[in-house]
């Protein structure tokens, strides 16, 4: 497994995954976490985002934006001891069904989303690693 900590924040990946680390304007950082196929998470440090709730509603918009026939169910779980809420998103591209779970939640640091996505194509093998990821957030007090 590889380990990427910032600011009090640090998650787990398998080690034949890639990880694209950049900074933001807002002052935050993005990491995107990829699979060799079609699966990936995002943990996103947003210091000026405003409360969780409202974030996650706007990252659900944007994607509404894209995919106005989108299912989205709210959800609320604890994500690295806090608790987050978000969504948990199916929505079809032109070739795939595809599942997306969007969590936020504050932190000393700012506002944290967690996002993760797969394919219909590699779900039954991805889905059990990225709540594996997920599962692994660790934040600081």
């Amino acid at each position: 497994m590889q380990e990427y900590s910032r600011d009090g924040i640090s998650f787990k990946f398998p080690t034949n995954w890639r990880a694209e680390a950049e900074d933001t304007e807002d002052g935050g950082w993005a990491v995107t976490v990829s699979s060799p196929d079609t699966a990936f998470a995002l943990v996103s440090l947003r210091p000026d985002a405003g409360p969780p709730a409202d974030l996650a509603d706007q990252i659900l918009d944007a994607l509404r934006a894209d995919y106005p026939e989108l299912d989205a169910e709210n959800r609320v779980e604890t994500v690295g001891g806090v608790m987050a809420v978000g969504h948990d998103i199916d929505f079809l591209t032109l070739d795939a069904a595809v599942a997306c779970r969007t969590r936020a939640l504050d932190t000393l640091a700012g506002a944290l989303v967690v996002m993760t996505q797969v394919s219909g194509y590699d779900r039954a093998e991805n889905e059990p690693v990225l709540r594996a990821v997920v599962a692994s957030v660790t934040i600081e007090d």
